[in-house]
């Protein structure tokens, strides 16, 4: 849908939409975590009165308090969106007080591998109550086409405590309305390359009132918003964002395999490929996926699809392969070790790097967690070494309960695996000092020793 000009607004749309142009609008943003906060401080320095809303109560502390809990936001820019009005707060009952509600909540898998659905679902029901007329909410969560329209906007018109409904494409109600819009989020946690206000954000809304004000909203912190016909639209679009990666990912994977087996190296294959001009974009293989959308928006999709009597065998088999990768990582490091004469039984493995990607303290999904289960499986005992997790705790679908290890003496371990190439390493030094290297990152490039392995 193309920016309309001469859109007719109803009387309580166009104050809103006044007060997002002036940016004197109040924001609520629930989900103060990866995506939520970054937004926050997006909106609050732009000049947005913006209150975060989340459940977690040391989140609300700090940042009461002006402290970070993600390690690339720094203290000094909570600190500063504290000056400027930013607040937080577990009392939904503030939300009544927005303009716009922006919903940025995980939609993680359950163990079936199916969507869970379950945070958006209880953050509409602690919302509802407290929506008001001309309010615009929008969600921001990865997830299936259809998500806004047959889950939030049923609760949302169910629970709220005015009768409103949700405005949809017929006549606009100057009173018992509220606006409904799906953006999804393209947070990168680590890119350093592309400043997060010149993302370009995707805006579709249950109706053209809904797509304008959003978009307005969110031209005020971002270069440009494109704006679509659709939340169904907007929804499918976050997915094949994803399934793109995915599935290339998946393809530099199985490559990666069939090139150790025929002595090539994959990582200077993809270096050359990346010459050509166009028609090529380099993806790179690595242990396994993570991060909260690549390893989930793929089985989204795949689980939505069935709905229509149709097998996404394509998605299917990219999940598959990247599903094995842990799998591989682990039997490469049982061969090495079996070359030198050591069985993986008893063998003191050292990992380096939890997270799912360099320079980032962000778990979620990491390969790091199953290649652990699958080595402590086999008898192996192992520690790891990562800057940004001082210890690892207990999740959502793990409970490792263990403490970082320091770099001393390398050589006390029969292998050090490097699952996460952080820019903190000196990958020199650690070859120097191990007994044998296994390296999924290609992170030792260019170092020639019999010690490392790669895989």
């Amino acid at each position: 849908m193309m920016k309309n000009e001469t859109l007719a607004l109803p009387d309580i749309a166009q104050k809103r939409m006044e007060r997002l142009q002036a940016h004197t609008a109040k924001i609520g943003v629930i989900g103060l975590g990866y995506v939520g906060l970054p937004l926050s401080l997006l909106l609050s320095g732009a000049g947005f009165q913006v209150t975060g809303f989340d459940i977690d109560e040391k989140k609300i502390a700090d940042l009461e308090a002006g402290r970070t809990y993600i390690i690339k936001i720094p203290q000094e820019e909570i600190q500063t969106a504290r000056a400027q009005g930013l607040r937080a707060t577990a009392d939904f009952s503030k939300l009544s007080d927005q303009d716009v509600v922006i919903m940025c909540v995980p939609t993680p898998l359950t163990e079936h591998r199916e969507p869970d659905l379950s945070f958006i679902e209880k953050t509409a029901q602690s919302a509802a109550p407290w929506i008001r007329a001309g309010q615009l909410i929008v969600l921001e969560s990865s997830t299936y086409p259809g998500t806004t329209e047959d889950l939030l906007i049923p609760i949302l018109e169910a629970e709220n405590t005015l009768g409103l409904k949700a405005q949809g494409q017929g006549p606009a109600l100057e009173q018992g309305v509220f606006y409904v819009a799906f953006s999804p989020e393209r947070e990168d946690p680590g890119n350093t390359t592309v400043a997060r206000h010149d993302i370009p954000k995707v805006v579709g809304g249950h109706d053209a009132i809904a797509t304008e004000l959003a978009a307005t909203l969110y031209e005020g912190i971002f270069t440009k918003s494109v704006r679509v016909t659709s939340t169904k639209t907007a929804e499918m679009t976050k997915l094949l964002e994803n399934i793109y990666r995915c599935v290339n990912i998946a393809l530099v994977n199985e490559l990666k395999i069939l090139s150790l087996r025929m002595g090539v190296d994959i990582w200077e294959v993809i270096d050359a490929a990346s010459t050509k001009p166009f028609g090529f974009h380099p993806f790179y293989p690595g242990p396994g996926l993570g991060g909260h959308c690549i390893p989930i928006d793929p089985f989204y999709l795949s689980w939505k699809a069935k709905e229509y009597d149709f097998n996404t065998r394509f998605i299917e088999l990219a999940g598959e392969v990247n599903g094995a990768m842990p799998e591989f990582v682990a039997q490469t490091v049982g061969k090495a070790l079996n070359q030198r004469k050591k069985a993986l039984n008893g063998s003191r493995i050292l990992m380096l790097g939890m997270a799912y990607k360099k320079d980032i303290d962000d778990l979620r999904e990491s390969p790091s967690l199953t290649i652990i289960e699958l080595l402590r499986n086999e008898g192996a005992e192992v520690l790891y070494n990562d800057p940004y997790f001082p210890t690892v705790g207990k999740g959502r679908h793990y409970n490792l309960n263990m403490t970082c290890t320091s770099l001393e003496n390398l050589e006390q371990y029969d292998c050090v695996l490097i699952i996460t190439d952080h820019s903190d390493y000196n990958y020199p030094e650690i070859v120097q000092n191990s007994q044998l290297v296994v390296d999924s990152r290609n992170a030792t490039k260019g170092i020639v020793s019999d010690k490392i392995v790669k895989c």
